[in-house]
Order: structure tokens, then C-alpha cells, then sequence
């Protein structure tokens, strides 16, 4: 339980930091333009909030959040979205107060899971630690959108760990959701973390490889920036692929950004 304290805590702090963008925001302002294509500041955070309520759903009722999901059938495809576009109608304040409840809902349904249940949920079942994770991961991918949209620079916090660890996690996802047999072999993943310190996964002696600033891995597995913009260098031609597939998310392939949007 530990562990998962830390990653609550954690999920509080990206939480709370992207909160201190939105919550000075004039009403008027939630509806500017964020580098999502049809996505306001409102979507955003109204994507954040119904996540993490269904999420709380997945975690304290997984028989309704199964019956939620055999109901919605095809539409399971595209309700995300559709759900995203109605929060954006909700009042700021309003959709502010739904937001933090949300999220205050899923960290104490998640806090009473017995350890070693695993939770239903759009991919395979995971555990209360990696339902957590996966929130944290997408809080700051969403939040790197909101960010743009206000023309504000973010501070790389070591909570891009979570992120980085779901992006290298994630390889064979990435190529299977692009019709790719993933490489037998494992690569080598290392990251300059924001105190300087190296992040490593994968084996020491792995022919593939990737390297360069953590902050520019997350953005890049986030396809929150081209990787022609980031100083992500791939050592061989299997890791050169993924960086042009890589996701962290779960769901369709994403259309990511174009090369030199924010320079």
C-alpha cells in the first residue's frame, strides 16, 4: 500500500498543478483552443473528469462499469469523446467542482481495494496501482495541452517517471494498435530525469536503444510533440521505428502533432 500512497500523492500534486492553470481562468477563456484538434480547455478537463469518474466506477462497482460498457457496444469506440463534448457545455465552475470530486473519488475507491484485485477496464484488468498510474500519465498529457493553450511553461517534476515508465511499457502496444509485430528483443531506454539523474529500463547490453531528456520521452509517447522537435535519439533501426508509433495511451492511434507546431 505504500507504493500506491506514494502514486496517490503524486496524482494529487499533477492534479493540483494543472488546477492552478484552469482555476484563475475567466469563464470565457475555458473555450480557447487547445493544440487537440475540437478540443477547448473545457474538453480537456471535462475528458479528465469523466475519466476519472469511470474509472471510480471500474474500481467500486466493476459488475455496473461491465454493464456500462456491453450497453454502449460500437459506441464504446467513441463515447470518450462524446462524453468529453458534453462536459465542455457544463459552466466553468461547475465542471471545475465536478473535476475534483472525481478525482477525490477515484484515490478513496482506490485506497479500499484489497491488494491484488484486479479492475476492469477498456484494455486488460489491472491493479489499483497501474489504474492510478495510468491517470497520473494521462493528468499530465492533458495538462501539456492546457498548458499550450495558456502559453505557459511547465516544470519537469520527477512525477515524468510514471509517464516514462507507461511509454516504455507500452512497446508492443504501440506496434500491435498499428498492425506491427512487436521485436522479440527488449531495447534499452535511458533518460536524463529533471534532477540530472539517468532513468533506465531494459537490459545494459541491448542492441537498441534510446536516449535523452525524460521530458522530451513523456511528450513524445504522449504525441503531445513531433519527434523531429525533441532531442530523443533512437540507436538502431527497430527503436528508430517506434519512436514514430510509440503511445502511452490506451485507444486508437493518435494523429500527434506536427513537426516545428511549437517552435
Amino acid at each position: 500500500m505504500a507504493d500506491l500512497e506514494a502514486l496517490l500523492g503524486d496524482f494529487a500534486d499533477e492534479c493540483a498543478d494543472l488546477e492552478r492553470l484552469v482555476a484563475p481562468l475567466a469563464p470565457e477563456e475555458w473555450a480557447r483552443a487547445t493544440p487537440a484538434p475540437g478540443w477547448t480547455i473545457a474538453h480537456q478537463i471535462g475528458h479528465l473528469a469523466w475519466t476519472d469518474e469511470i474509472a471510480t466506477i471500474a474500481t467500486a462497482d466493476p459488475a455496473r462499469f461491465q454493464q456500462l460498457l456491453a450497453e454502449a457496444g460500437p459506441r464504446a469506440l467513441t463515447f470518450v469523446d462524446e462524453a468529453a463534448e458534453k462536459a465542455a457545455t457544463e459552466p466553468p465552475a461547475e465542471l471545475l467542482d465536478r473535476w475534483r470530486r472525481g478525482r477525490a473519488g477515484l484515490a478513496a475507491a482506490l485506497r479500499a481495494t484489497p491488494p491484488g484485485v484486479k479492475l476492469p477496464w477498456f484494455g486488460p484488468p489491472m491493479s489499483a496501482a497501474s489504474m492510478i498510474t495510468a491517470r497520473i500519465m494521462e493528468t499530465w498529457a492533458h495538462g501539456q495541452d492546457v498548458a499550450d493553450a495558456v502559453g505557459v511553461h511547465r516544470t519537469p517534476t520527477a512525477r515524468l517517471r510514471t509517464v516514462a515508465h507507461i511509454g516504455v511499457r507500452t512497446r508492443n502496444f504501440a506496434y500491435t494498435v498499428h498492425g506491427k509485430t512487436p521485436p522479440a528483443a527488449e531495447f534499452r531506454v535511458e533518460l536524463i530525469a529533471p534532477d540530472r539523474t539517468i532513468w533506465a529500463w531494459g537490459p545494459e547490453d541491448a542492441d537498441q536503444r534510446v536516449t535523452g531528456p525524460a521530458l522530451d520521452f513523456c511528450l513524445l509517447v504522449t504525441q503531445r510533440r513531433h519527434p523531429d522537435d525533441l532531442a530523443i535519439r533512437a540507436h538502431g533501426e527497430d527503436a528508430a521505428e517506434w519512436l514514430t508509433i510509440a503511445q502511452a495511451f490506451a485507444g486508437p492511434t493518435g494523429d500527434g502533432r506536427t513537426a516545428g507546431q511549437f517552435t
